[in-house]
């Protein structure tokens, strides 16, 4: 199971906004078809490994991080492949939330595979967390990038705010924009920074879909952003949309962008990771609306000092056990920064 997972990394930038997903199958301790998952419309990691397999599949063990499909999409079912080539056994380490899956482990087991889940189950949902957030809460799984001096500041007074971190952080970052399907930021950075939001550090083979909160629709038409592929602007009321983006209207009772429903429309539009990179009014706006599942915050050793922007607009609590609390999953160091993963608690 650890190989099926670690074949389906090699998904970890192309699969949206299908899982990734990898598969093993084995007779005995002899590895007989292995393979992945790379893009939506293509073959899915079963068949792939079944059609390197052969007749080698036939009585194996078929190791699996998500559960085979049991409908028709763009490809044909895998569940049912499985039994056609008449393996004996189907180990998946997560059963699939969609419901259009309809139980492929059931229609092994009806045809006599004998079919287990929950092997390795954390480390597989980890890897597929937008996709089971997007099918399971219908929204995509948000991940806040903030790059901040050890003070909690992320930009200086006027909003400026490249850069903070080093280079060793900073294509770190972009690792993350990658695998993500889609990065928002708003209207405020867009106008401090002039930023293009692309994947350039590291290589890709797909750009994620820019998004941009706007309520006003005040973006400069010579931004950057709006330049390359079509740009994703949600605003909060109507007006000619700019050059080279798709507006939509989203408004809420304060003349803002609806933020909830924001994300209920990208995972309509099958965004699974969604990737924040904004201002501290906006990330403050989505963390108060509870639209954040998770906080990547990158230190650096260096102070701004009180005049200079924090990372999140918030209220002041009255006491501190009203403070938001995180749970603290992973944290590293690149050069001279700290890398800080959590989540709240």
């Amino acid at each position: 199971m650890r190989r099926a997972l670690a074949l389906a990394e090699n998904g970890l930038f192309t699969t949206t906004p299908n899982p990734r997903v990898g598969c093993v199958i084995t007779q005995g301790e002899s590895v007989v078809g292995e393979g992945w998952h790379e893009r939506a419309g293509e073959l899915h990691a079963e068949a792939i490994a079944l059609s390197r397999a052969g007749e080698a599949a036939r009585g194996a063990t078929v190791y699996v991080n998500l559960e085979p499909c049991s409908h028709y999409g763009r490809t044909p079912p895998c569940a049912q492949a499985l039994i056609d080539a008449k393996v004996a056994r189907v180990v998946a380490a997560l059963r699939d939330p969609d419901p259009q899956a309809a139980r492929g482990g059931d229609a092994l087991a009806a045809a006599g595979i004998r079919f287990e889940h929950g092997l390795l189950e954390a480390e597989a949902r980890e890897l597929n967390l937008g996709f089971l957030s997007r099918v399971q809460r219908g929204r995509p799984w948000v991940r806040l990038k903030v790059a901040a001096t050890l003070d909690g500041r992320s930009a200086l007074a006027s909003g400026a705010s490249q850069w903070i971190t080093g280079p060793e952080a900073r294509r770190d970052g972009h690792r993350w924009r990658a695998r993500a399907c889609a990065l928002l930021t708003g209207i405020g950075t867009v106008t401090a920074d002039d930023p293009r939001l692309t994947v350039r550090e590291v290589e890709t083979p797909r750009q994620p879909l820019r998004v941009i909160v706007d309520s006003r629709l005040e973006i400069p038409p010579e931004a950057q952003i709006l330049r390359g592929a079509k740009v994703l602007i949600f605003a909060a009321r109507a007006a000619p949309a700019p050059q080279n983006a798709e507006v939509v209207v989203l408004p809420n009772a304060h003349g803002k962008v609806d933020l909830p429903r924001m994300l209920e429309e990208l995972a309509r539009r099958g965004v699974n990771e969604l990737h924040v990179e904004a201002g501290f009014r906006l990330n403050g706006s989505l963390v108060r609306e509870g639209c954040v599942d998770e906080f990547l915050v990158y230190l650096n050793p260096s102070f701004l000092g009180d005049g200079a922007q924090g990372m999140l607009d918030l209220p002041a609590v009255g006491a501190l056990e009203e403070r938001l609390k995180l749970k603290l999953v992973s944290l590293g160091r690149l050069g001279e920064d700290l890398r800080i993963l959590a989540r709240p608690a």
